[in-house]
């Protein structure tokens, strides 16, 4: 996902920005408000989010998440140290999707992002999400969580099909493993590869079509759909 960081204190925005490309975020990194306008309007933009910090040096965040609005319906998150009630009323009344109060924590800043994305992906189809998803002899069923082979249903574990549902519901598309992580486990990519590891390798042996989820050496995974 595209993501645009306006922030004019160089020092945090690396910092975050560190962070999010972990995670498997494109990072865009915008200094005051005329320029993150400038990038939203781009013909590559493109953007999944944007993060808004409210302390820019050309204009007030508040002002600028205005006119983000009027121009686009690019999801806004603003990050700010302002934590009373009015403010963040004001903001979300100008548009803006979720409000996080400085210091916040960072995997709840990620659970955030992909929230405020998945929900906005949901609203640009109209709600009409697919609710089975079909692999061959392989069907994932969302609202009841259950998925079958040949049929014949397979018990999953919540995470198993957390991380199923997550690759089928994009495939082809390579999942960074940080960004599995972030979206399946809620935390951050420390100490959780040899987890993610071994929920791949049951998926595999459960629905046994191990070719149906591969690896992508140095990256992540990725679901291949069956020729048809």
């Amino acid at each position: 996902m595209r993501l645009l960081l306006v922030e004019d204190d160089n020092h945090v925005a690396a910092a975050l920005s560190a962070v999010l490309k972990r995670h498997g975020f494109d990072v865009t990194h915008a200094r005051s408000g005329e320029e993150a306008l400038r990038a939203l309007v781009s013909e590559e933009a493109g953007f999944g989010v944007v993060l808004l910090d409210l302390g820019l040096p050309d204009q007030d965040g508040f002002e600028l998440c205005g006119r983000i609005r009027k121009r686009t319906s690019t999801p806004v998150i603003m990050v700010t140290a302002r934590s009373d009630v009015r403010s963040r009323i004001h903001g979300l009344n100008l548009g803006a999707d979720d409000y996080v109060v400085k210091p916040y924590d960072t995997g709840e800043l990620l659970a955030r992002i992909h929230a405020v994305s998945r929900r906005t992906a949901h609203e640009g189809t109209g709600g009409a999400v697919e609710s089975t998803l079909r692999f061959g002899s392989v069907h994932i069923d969302l609202p009841t969580r259950q998925v079958s082979v040949d049929g014949t249903v397979v018990q999953l574990t919540r995470k198993e099909f957390d991380l199923l549902a997550l690759l089928a519901q994009r495939p082809g598309v390579v999942f960074r493993r940080e960004q599995i992580i972030s979206e399946v486990w809620r935390t951050s990519w420390e100490g959780t590869g040899r987890t993610l590891e071994v929920h791949v390798a049951s998926l595999r042996s459960k629905l046994r079509r191990p070719a149906l989820i591969e690896t992508v050496r140095g990256v992540g995974y990725r679901l291949v759909a069956p020729a048809a």
